[in-house]
């Protein structure tokens, strides 16, 4: 960062001379701490991250600024706040790790927030076909709050017509939303893809709660659909967090194989442990409400974490 823009930063806006020295910079240690890093906050789907630590350091004609976080796993989002107190033609610039792929992005003050990958660089490409349908399963195997939602929409039961219909419901409504965000007709920046991750939780909690409360569960095709929806987001952000911009068909399809390869993956085998249990009611309903309650607790945990 040069001088002159520091300067401003560390005056809220107003002119400043750039004349800091590294002792200026020691010295203002806690400024620099509010005036860069407390507004670009960085964060995962999963919460915040949080600063470690931070250091300055005077160079010829700028100042390098670096600081170290701890992040849950997932993709990440960061927000450059400092835009707003900057001159408007003022932007930030990323550039591709050393040695890495992929141009350079702008963020201006227009849209301060910006998509970075797992490792907090530029996003990373996946390769081919068979790359993005293991990336689909991923997330499918890694996505505990896509298999909690699963879990709390088969504890209930039915005939075998009846799960098939609520996965294909499921399958069908985020498959739409994947699709229709990943070119582009629905909006996903960071902000709504944080929402996203919030509506996710409070699908959870809504399905494990209409388990413990209402026997039998009312409208339930209908709302799986509708979670679908909002579940579709969710594997959208997972897609930006790879920087797939404009997608071909192979990426599509494959990113949403995997997704439905692992469902299936994970649905079938539990199917004849759950016919078998509905032969006896009250185990039946014993093993509902425990894993409900299990369900239930761990959405309300990451709702307050994702709306924190």
């Amino acid at each position: 960062m040069t001088v002159n823009t520091l300067s401003l930063l560390l005056s809220n806006g107003a002119d400043a001379q750039g004349t800091l020295s590294q002792k200026d910079l020691d010295a203002r240690h806690s400024a620099l701490a509010v005036s860069v890093w407390d507004v670009s906050p960085l964060r995962a789907r999963d919460g915040p991250c949080v600063r470690l630590g931070q250091t300055a350091r005077r160079l010829e004609t700028s100042v390098e600024l670096t600081a170290t976080f701890h992040c849950p796993p997932g993709p990440l989002w960061q927000t450059f706040g400092m835009l707003s107190v900057l001159p408007p033609e003022y932007q930030v610039v990323l550039s591709p790790p050393r040695g890495g792929q992929g141009a350079a992005r702008t963020v201006d003050a227009r849209q301060p927030q910006v998509v970075l990958s797992e490792e907090g660089d530029v996003p990373q490409r996946v390769p081919g076909l068979a790359g993005w349908v293991r990336l689909g399963m991923k997330h499918i195997f890694e996505g505990a709050d896509h298999l909690a939602f699963l879990a709390a929409l088969l504890l209930v039961g039915g005939t075998l017509k009846q799960v098939i219909g609520l996965v294909t419901s499921f399958t069908v409504a985020h498959s739409l939303t994947l699709v229709a965000t990943t070119l582009g007709v629905i909006p996903l920046d960071a902000t709504r893809a944080r929402w996203a991750e919030a509506a996710i939780a409070i699908s959870i909690i809504y399905v494990a709660a209409e388990n413990l409360l209402v026997r039998p569960p009312r409208y339930r095709p209908f709302l799986t659909f509708l979670f679908g929806l909002v579940h579709g987001l969710g594997f959208a952000s997972v897609l930006a967090g790879h920087g797939l911009g404009k997608p071909g068909g192979e990426e599509l399809l494959g990113f949403n194989f995997g997704v439905e390869l692992g469902q299936a993956l994970v649905v079938l085998p539990v199917l004849p442990f759950m016919r078998l249990i509905q032969r006896r009611p009250s185990v039946h309903r014993k093993i509902v409400v425990l894993l409900s309650g299990a369900v239930l607790f761990m959405g309300i945990n990451w709702l307050i974490k994702r709306v924190g």
